[in-house]
């Protein structure tokens, strides 16, 4: 344990602060979260290299600067409410936790999502839920939210997204013309109807499935890129 306690504080200190990250909440909790807790089988041993990880159901555990850098750029604080789309293992929505007051995640896979809630549960974060669903569509029955952060690349912002955030909220997704080549995009409500764009990173997440996102049929016959969910130069 020691040991991967180690490698977890090396991790926030040479993969993510070297790298611009400086949000000190953020910092801490990407610092107080297991990752090889949301990662199952030989992987474990990886947990706290600079990369993507597979997962079940074909997905992925994102890069951790990758989940620091989206969650630094959507000014989550202290108070929020917040939503995850695609919360795969669950390991964004738990370092969310660590921050917001409240973080749900939705995710489209019934397994995954079960496992990732056994997961809350076992670590004891009970501000944390998972639930299934088609994240496309957010989760309306707890909006409006303050941030929600997309770990899935669709080809447009889901409008439904957008109406679910608080006005002053921020949304962050990757958003691309094809399912796994993406641009980050972070929106900030300034309105009613009016909203502010901005365009960060490239990245590579898996796709976002859903009625607001890609069709099953179209990812089906697209071929898997070598690593996803990892941000990329410049």
């Amino acid at each position: 344990m020691l040991f991967l306690d180690q490698n977890r504080r090396e991790m926030v200190e040479h993969q993510i602060a070297a790298r611009g990250v400086r949000d000190s909440r953020v910092l801490e909790a990407m610092g107080r979260v297991p990752r090889e807790r949301f990662i199952e089988g030989r992987l474990r041993e990886f947990a706290y290299g600079d990369t993507p990880l597979p997962i079940e159901e074909a997905q992925t555990i994102s890069q951790p600067y990758v989940v620091a850098l989206m969650i630094e750029s959507a000014e989550v604080r202290p108070g929020d409410h917040v939503l995850e789309v695609g919360a795969g293992s669950g390991y964004a929505a738990a370092v969310l936790g660590q921050i917001a007051a409240t973080a749900v995640g939705v995710e489209w896979h019934k397994s995954l999502a079960e496992k990732a809630q056994a997961r809350m549960t076992a670590l004891g974060y009970r501000n944390v839920r998972i639930v299934q669903g088609d994240g496309s569509k957010g989760w309306p029955a707890n909006a409006p939210f303050d941030a929600i952060i997309v770990s899935a690349g669709g080809p447009s912002i889901p409008k439904t997204l957008l109406e679910q955030l608080r006005i002053g909220g921020r949304l962050i997704l990757p958003v691309g013309e094809e399912p796994r080549v993406q641009e980050l995009i972070l929106v900030k409500r300034t309105g009613k109807h009016e909203y502010d764009r901005q365009t960060l990173w490239r990245v590579q997440f898996v796709p976002l499935v859903g009625s607001e996102g890609w069709a099953r049929a179209l990812i089906s016959r697209c071929s898997p890129t070598k690593e996803t969910d990892l941000a990329l130069p410049r």
